[in-house]
């Protein structure tokens, strides 16, 4: 019987230490990254700016996590342009910089950016370079409009430890360059 009681003790004490490595479990700037290249074809979008018809396409993305000890997830952006004006079609080089909150959806397991935020944007075209100014809010609806229906990361549920949690409901904290999980309380 005492060994009996030794034996469910040890194992009561190594299922509780093997919880404490499972309370927690954080995304990084690359594991955005990655998801969000898988989803760079679906980026390529036929779009009109000021009039002009423009087929967009983003090239790569670059993804900061908690800037500055904030609770947003910061996106740079580069991507090519081919405006359509006057029958003729001019090359052009975008680069964009959003900011927005990060959103943790249990239903669908992802996380989703909301109230983005467009902090700058420039182009390279024709020999012209400048802001994008005129174009920011048709620019900011096609982002928001975007990140609205594409997570920029999924939970992955064939990995043990994301299955075992997303059972639970999950709590979702922004630290500089990562996103962590853990259960609720």
């Amino acid at each position: 019987m005492k060994k009996l009681l030794i034996v469910l003790s040890i194992l009561m004490l190594a299922s509780c230490a093997q919880l404490g490595s499972i309370a927690s479990y954080s995304v990084s700037e690359a594991d955005l990254e990655q998801m969000l290249a898988q989803q760079i074809p679906k980026l390529s979008h036929q779009a009109t700016a000021a009039g002009i018809p423009l087929r967009l396409q983003v090239d790569k993305m670059k993804v900061d996590i908690g800037p500055e000890n904030s609770d947003l997830v910061r996106l740079n952006t580069s991507a090519s342009a081919v405006l359509s004006l006057f029958g003729l079609s001019y090359p052009a080089t975008m680069n964009l910089q959003v900011e927005a909150a990060p959103y943790y959806d249990a239903k669908q397991q992802a996380v989703f950016l909301r109230s983005v935020n467009l902090l700058s944007s420039s182009i390279d075209a024709a020999g012209y370079r400048g802001n994008l100014k005129p174009v920011n809010n048709e620019l900011l609806q096609l982002i928001n409009s975007f990140l609205a229906e594409n997570p920029v990361y999924r939970l992955d549920t064939t990995n043990p430890t994301m299955k075992l949690l997303s059972q639970v409901p999950l709590n979702m904290a922004v630290q500089k360059g990562s996103l962590r999980f853990s259960p609720s309380n």
